[in-house]
This record gives C-alpha cells, sequence and structure tokens, in this order.
C-alpha cells in the first residue's frame, strides 16, 4: 500500500510538471504572442514595447522565462500581476482559497449526504412507489441550471421575500469564520445548497443504480443463502462496493470546483474564490495570475485524483497491482 501511495505521489508531481510546461507555452511560446505589447498598452512605442519586454525578462530564451518564472511563482513567491504591477499573484491566490474552500467543503458534505441517502433509498425499495419519486427529485436537480437557480435563490431571499420569511440573511458577500463564524454560516448557506442540489442530483442516480446492480451479484446472493441479514448484506456488502464509483466521480468533481469550478456560484452570490479570481485575469490576460491558478487548479485536481487511488486501492486490493 506504501509503494502504491509514492508511486501515485511521483506521478501526481510529473503531471504537474508537464501542466506547467504546456500553460506556459500556451501564453508565452505560442507564435505571434507578445505579453509585452499588453503590458506596454496599445498606442506604445517600439522602444517602450522593448523596455517592458526587457524589465520582465521577455527577450530571453523559452527555458529561461519558465524557470524564472516557476522561481518567482514557487520558490520566492513574489511574481507580480502584469495588469497591477503592485499586486503579489500567491497572496491574491490565498486570499481567495479560504472562499473557494469553504464554500465547496460546505456543498460536498451536503451534496454526499442527501445524494447517498436518496440512492440507498431508492436502491433498497427499487420497485415501490418511493423509487421513482427519489429519481424524479434527482432529475430536477440536475436539471436546474446553477446560475439560474442561484439568481432565484437571490431574487427570493434578497427581493421579494427578504422583508418577511427572510429577514435574517445577509447580502451576498463573504465573512471569514475568524471574524464571524454564524455570520460565515449565514452567508454561505445558500450557496452550499444552490452548488449542493445539482451534485446531490448526480450521486443520488449514480449510487442507486450501482447498488441496483450490486444487490444482483452473485456474492450477495451467496450472501443472502448463508442466512446474513438483508440489513447487512445491504451496507456491508452492496453499498460498499457500490461507493468505488462514487469515489472516483467524488475526487474528480471536488478537485474540479476547489480549483475554480465553482465559478458561477462565486459570481452569483459575490464570493470572492478562486474561480472569480481566474475569470478576471482571464479577461485581462493577466498571465502571471493565470499561470497561479491553473497550477493551483491542476494541484488540486490531480491531487484529488492520487487520493481517490489510494481509497480506491484500500477497498479493492486488487488496484495495488494495476
Amino acid at each position: 500500500m506504501l509503494r502504491f501511495a509514492l508511486r501515485r505521489a511521483l506521478s501526481t508531481v510529473v503531471v504537474l510538471w508537464a501542466i506547467s510546461v504546456m500553460v506556459f507555452l500556451i501564453f508565452f511560446g505560442t507564435p505571434g504572442v507578445d505579453p509585452a505589447l499588453r503590458i506596454a498598452g496599445r498606442d506604445a512605442s517600439p522602444q517602450v514595447v522593448a523596455t517592458v519586454r526587457h524589465e520582465y525578462g521577455l527577450d530571453k530564451p523559452l527555458p529561461v522565462r519558465y524557470a524564472l518564472m516557476m522561481y518567482h511563482l514557487l520558490i520566492r513567491r513574489d511574481i507580480t500581476s502584469y495588469v497591477n504591477p503592485g499586486l503579489k499573484v500567491v497572496p491574491e491566490i490565498a486570499s481567495a482559497v479560504p472562499v473557494t474552500l469553504s464554500l465547496v467543503i460546505g456543498a460536498a458534505v451536503i451534496w454526499m449526504l442527501v445524494g447517498l441517502a436518496m440512492g440507498l433509498v431508492g436502491g433498497a425499495l427499487r420497485g415501490s412507489p418511493i423509487d421513482p419519486l427519489l429519481t424524479a427529485v434527482g432529475v430536477l436537480g440536475v436539471s436546474l441550471p446553477v446560475y439560474w437557480l442561484g439568481e432565484v435563490v437571490n431574487l427570493i431571499t434578497q427581493s421579494r421575500l427578504h422583508g418577511s420569511l427572510f429577514s435574517w440573511v445577509p447580502p451576498p458577500g463573504y465573512v471569514s469564520p475568524a471574524q464571524s463564524l454564524s455570520g460565515w454560516a449565514l452567508h454561505l448557506l445558500f450557496p452550499w445548497l444552490t452548488l449542493a442540489v445539482l451534485y446531490a442530483g448526480i450521486y443520488s442516480r449514480v449510487f442507486r443504480a450501482e447498488l441496483v446492480t450490486a444487490l444482483g451479484e452473485d456474492y450477495v446472493r451467496t450472501a443472502r443463502a448463508k442466512g446474513i441479514s438483508e440489513r447487512r448484506v445491504l451496507f456491508r456488502h452492496a453499498a460498499r462496493c457500490s461507493l468505488i464509483p462514487v469515489i472516483s466521480l467524488f475526487g474528480l468533481d471536488f478537485g474540479a470546483l476547489v480549483g475554480g469550478g465553482a465559478l458561477v456560484t462565486e459570481v452569483v452570490f459575490g464570493l470572492p474564490g478562486i474561480g472569480l479570481l481566474t475569470y478576471n485575469s482571464l479577461q485581462t490576460l493577466d498571465l502571471p495570475v493565470i499561470m497561479g491558478t491553473v497550477l493551483y487548479a491542476a494541484f488540486f485536481v490531480v491531487l484529488a485524483n492520487a487520493v481517490v487511488d489510494v481509497f480506491y486501492a484500500a477497498l479493492d486490493p486488487r488496484v495495488r497491482r494495476a
């Protein structure tokens, strides 16, 4: 198990390095792309562009520029924005990380609890009237766009019914838990619920399908023939094996959301997280910020996949030999 984990850690480092090289080449090595023109401004003279190119090290060979950027981004952590020279990239990302983590972790707890509960009940009671009802609820959750649902929630809680039923709901924004734990939870309550609706529907359907398949396998029939109780068969055998694809899916979703995939939710509810920071940097083509946010996102996606592989190996020892 330790060798498997170390192997996954090494592959994580290699993948992150490859992503950093690829992203750097896309923005700096593509023919015709000159960041100096963007920094100097639209009407800058050739002399000003040449000066900017020299000051930012953009006149050096690509390998040297890549090494310098990674050194200032990852080692010294003093690289600054091209659009706002006084803004340091790493502190800006560090200030946005707690917002995104707070949003995604809270929503993940909700969607896992609700989704797995719905899938478990639907799979255990397949064929009963409850099963199609839960399926319909899951399909409804998957079908509701996050941006539309978020706007509807804001319309109800901030405008239409704010003076009566939802007077306790604070305006969109973010409050650090260090300032006020209750304020932090109140600001994130509806963003959590909005983001969780979609994923709860997805996870309930995936878990139910896997559970129904597992309940028809030979090992489940053998367990029943041995006289094991239906409850133990459901939880100890069928549900445990059905969790493997759910864990894999969760790793991909969690890593993508922490890496900035919750952009729409952050924009709708005014949360200054990684997704919003990435979006703003792409709008202005702020290359150092883009590099930083992309590497941050890649780290969490690759790390989540590595952690999922380790859990997968713990649940199924055959994976360790792969």
